[in-house]
C-alpha cells in the first residue's frame, strides 16, 4: 500500500440577510489518501511461470484510490466578517470539508503520484515474490510484475 499526505487549500462564502452579512473562511485541511491493489482478484490467470527463463509474470488488478481521509483535528481556518453566525460557521466549515475532499482526490490522481504508487506496488510484489521462490530452491528468478491499465511499453 502507498498513502500521499496533501493540505488543500478551499474557501467557501456565505451571504445572509439579502447580502448585508458577508463571511469567508479559507481551510487548509491535511488528507491523507491510500492507494490500494485488491489482491483477493488475483488467480492463475493473473501469473505465468516460465521454467525455461526462470521468470515469472505477474498482472496485478487495477491500483484503486480511498477516499480521502480529511484530518480535520489539524485543520487551519482563516475567517473573514464583521458578523460571523454559527450557522453561517457551520455551512463554511461544510462546504469547505466537501471541497478539500474533492480536491485532496483530484490531486492523489496526479500522474506523478499514481506512477510512485503503481511503482511501490510492483517493487512490493516483485520482492513478495522472488525471495520465496529462490528460497524454495528456483534460484536466481526474475518476476515481471505490471498492473492493468499500464501503458505498453
Amino acid at each position: 500500500m502507498f498513502s500521499a499526505e496533501m493540505a488543500p487549500v478551499v474557501s467557501s462564502d456565505d451571504s445572509r440577510l439579502f447580502g448585508l452579512v458577508q463571511s469567508k473562511q479559507v481551510a487548509v485541511i491535511p488528507a491523507r489518501i491510500d492507494y490500494t491493489i485488491d489482491l483477493s482478484q488475483m488467480n492463475r490467470d493473473r501469473m505465468a511461470w516460465n521454467a525455461q527463463t526462470q521468470t515469472l509474470s505477474v498482472r496485478l488488478p487495477p491500483l484503486r484510490l480511498s477516499r480521502p481521509n480529511l484530518d480535520e483535528a489539524r485543520a487551519q481556518y482563516l475567517r473573514e466578517g464583521v458578523w460571523i453566525t454559527r450557522a453561517a460557521q457551520d455551512k463554511l466549515t461544510r462546504d469547505n470539508t466537501r471541497l478539500a475532499e474533492q480536491l485532496a482526490t483530484q490531486q492523489a490522481a496526479n500522474p506523478v503520484l499514481l506512477g510512485l504508487a503503481r511503482n511501490a506496488a510492483k517493487d512490493a510484489v516483485r520482492q513478495n515474490l522472488a525471495i520465496p521462490l529462490q528460497v524454495a530452491g528456483f534460484g536466481k528468478v526474475t518476476v515481471n510484475v505490471s498492473i492493468d491499465g499500464d501503458s505498453a511499453r
